[in-house]
């Protein structure tokens, strides 16, 4: 699934934060602000700033919260605008872009914690069940609106764990904390998520039967992108002839099932092509592609430029 970005990559997050503290490998926090941008700014000739370096896939879950200013990025290619008492969560393996921060009057906090860690956190399989089946409703992967009074309870868990971590790292009971912590951050999310689905009538309406296609074909995009390219294969798992995929995609994304395809498999390449250290050959194979010319054809089909020209650039 492309090149993974580990928590320790993430680090360099450190000069653009007001507030950072990491508990080995397993969780990291920041807050990043004006004033702390504006610092880094000043040791920087270039005058620029790369978060995390182009389009990553994180190896764990993000919360993102944002209490006033405004954050634009991209998740698993769908613009995400965070503006005031706005908070975004991202699932493991997601494909994470940073494309703009408003440098006047930022304060947001970012928590990433790895995939292993998550592992050793007992959660109740049963209402993460039930958050699951929100299907699109759900939070993961979008951004929630949330109150005033809702984003201070969440500053005060990110409070708890950058706490924990600052001036308790070397205690046997730390790690304990954390997952309690987490855990209690999770569920507190989740029944923000229920809360509002539950008050909006319209979702208390059946969903339609094409919405459900559309939202099932995005969902089987993300997992298959890096094999499948046919917009037959994604037909058949819908059990839905292509022609009426394509039409009813078209109709709701604006986009034709190719063009939401390739945008996924291209993604996957630049990532691959700049991150990985992986040869074109390499990279090739591990998209499926028959051979390095018919993904060099591809891709360049799709960006004006070759796969050599592009980790050039």
């Amino acid at each position: 699934m492309g090149n993974i970005v580990n928590l320790k990559q993430l680090t360099s997050l450190a000069r653009f934060s007001t507030e950072f503290s990491n508990f080995s490998d397993d969780y990291l926090f920041t807050r990043i602000t004006s004033d702390s941008i504006s610092k880094a700014l000043r040791y920087d000739s270039m005058n620029k700033i790369e978060y995390i370096d182009g389009p990553r896939r994180l190896d764990g879950m993000s919360w993102i919260l944002c209490f006033r200013g405004r954050m634009e990025l991209e998740i698993n290619l769908k613009p995400i605008t965070l503006t005031a008492n706005c908070i975004a969560v991202t699932t493991p393996g997601s494909m994470i872009e940073m494309k703009d921060l408003e440098r006047d009057g930022l304060d947001c906090y970012m928590l990433f914690v790895s995939t292993e860690f998550m592992k050793d956190i007992n959660f109740d399989l049963n209402v993460l069940g039930s958050a699951t089946r929100l299907g699109n409703d759900s939070l993961m992967g979008n951004m929630m609106q949330i109150t005033e009074e809702e984003a201070d309870t969440l500053r005060d868990y990110f409070k708890l764990l950058h706490r924990n971590s600052a001036t308790e790292n070397g205690s046997i009971y730390t790690k304990s904390i954390v997952r309690c912590v987490i855990a209690a951050l999770t569920y507190q999310v989740l029944q923000m998520v229920t809360r509002r689905i539950k008050d909006n009538s319209e979702s208390k309406m059946p969903r339609s039967r094409r919405t459900t296609y559309v939202n099932e074909f995005m969902r089987l995009v993300h997992e298959h992108h890096t094999r499948e390219r046919s917009v037959a294969f994604y037909a058949g798992k819908l059990f839905i002839s292509p022609k009426y995929l394509s039409l009813i995609i078209k109709e709701s994304t604006g986009k034709s099932a190719t063009d939401v395809i390739d945008s996924y498999v291209v993604l996957e390449a630049k990532n691959l092509l700049r991150f990985s250290g992986k040869n074109i050959q390499q990279v090739a194979y591990e998209l499926n592609f028959p051979n390095q010319s018919s993904f060099g054809k591809y891709f360049k089909h799709l960006t004006g430029m070759s796969p050599s020209e592009y980790q050039r650039s």
